[in-house]
């Protein structure tokens, strides 16, 4: 990932004593910020963690050099993708992107003048699950537990999930994950860039709605996975899923489960799940708070 940021800003983050490097934001004439492990810190022009005030500040020309990386000089070619919001990079690690937005027509039709632009490292954490997988799979061969992972954001939903995912593919369930996002598979061009099982489908970039559709159509999951629901529509989707005897393992963000049976669009929705995961970073990123059955 470091390859793909500008020279002035890469060899500041090289001599950085990081720990399980997470994320590196770039915001035009502000301090460049790296988060690891231990937490987030502002890094000076020697590249060591420093105050806001000592911080090196993140020029146009590195902004324009790290644009120029991760496009490979063609801004044209990954034009959809960062409509999105993000680009994806090999390996799977992810860049948000942010700017002016431009319409036409009634729709977005691209972004201009970055001002900002957050890498996000793609990491598998193998065995991240173990200590649930046990309850989402009571016993080997009997249908999955439908479960939803909650927490705020930053706490290790998607890393739970995806690890979730291939140890539930691994013990032969047929899986279908459909990656609105590219960010459970990490998917690079299509191609799944982690770990997500051997028996387990990607649907990548599709939306949630037409992802659906699709693999009850054609590739006959027994659990369908998805990341951050939250719209009033994926009550829809989920009862869909119910209703052709689909399992689901999926992520919502929230504090606690008492938080989100208030909320409207999961109402019709709470007999889909049976088990509930609360996650925090009380200990770290993917602290298991409570696995709570509720039905």
């Amino acid at each position: 990932m470091l390859n793909y940021l500008a020279p002035a800003i890469r060899e500041l983050v090289k001599r950085l004593p990081l720990r399980d490097l997470e994320e590196i934001r770039l915001r035009l004439h502000r301090p460049l910020m790296v988060r690891d492990g231990k937490g987030s810190f502002y890094v000076s022009a020697q590249g060591r963690p420093c105050s806001p005030g000592q911080a090196y500040l993140v020029s146009r020309d590195d902004l324009e050099r790290t644009l120029q990386l991760i496009t490979e000089n063609s801004w044209y070619a990954w034009e959809q993708e960062i409509l999105g919001g993000y680009l994806t990079l090999p390996g799977g690690h992810r860049v948000g992107i942010a700017g002016q937005a431009v319409y036409s027509g009634g729709g977005l039709k691209t972004i201009r003048n970055i001002s900002s632009l957050n890498f996000r490292q793609a990491r598998a954490v193998l065995g991240a699950a173990d200590a649930v997988v046990g309850q989402v799979v009571p016993r080997l061969g009997s249908p999955v537990l439908s479960t939803l992972i909650v927490s705020p954001p930053g706490c290790g939903k998607t890393t739970l999930l995806r690890d979730l995912t291939r140890q539930v593919a691994n013990l032969g369930y047929q899986v279908v994950v459909v990656d609105e996002r590219s960010e459970i598979a990490s998917s690079y061009q299509g191609v799944p860039q982690l770990d997500v099982g051997v028996q387990t489908d990607v649907l990548d970039g599709y939306t949630k709605e037409l992802g659906v559709q699709h693999a009850l159509r054609a590739l006959a999951p027994q659990v369908l996975v998805t990341d951050e629901i939250g719209h009033q529509s994926d009550g829809w989707i989920l009862a869909e899923l119910a209703r052709s005897g689909v399992k689901v393992m999926a992520t919502c963000h929230g504090n606690s489960w008492e938080q989100l049976k208030r909320r409207n669009w999961l109402k019709d929705s709470l007999g889909i799940f049976e088990l509930v995961i609360i996650l925090s970073r009380r200990l770290g990123p993917g602290t298991i708070e409570s696995v709570l059955r509720i039905s």
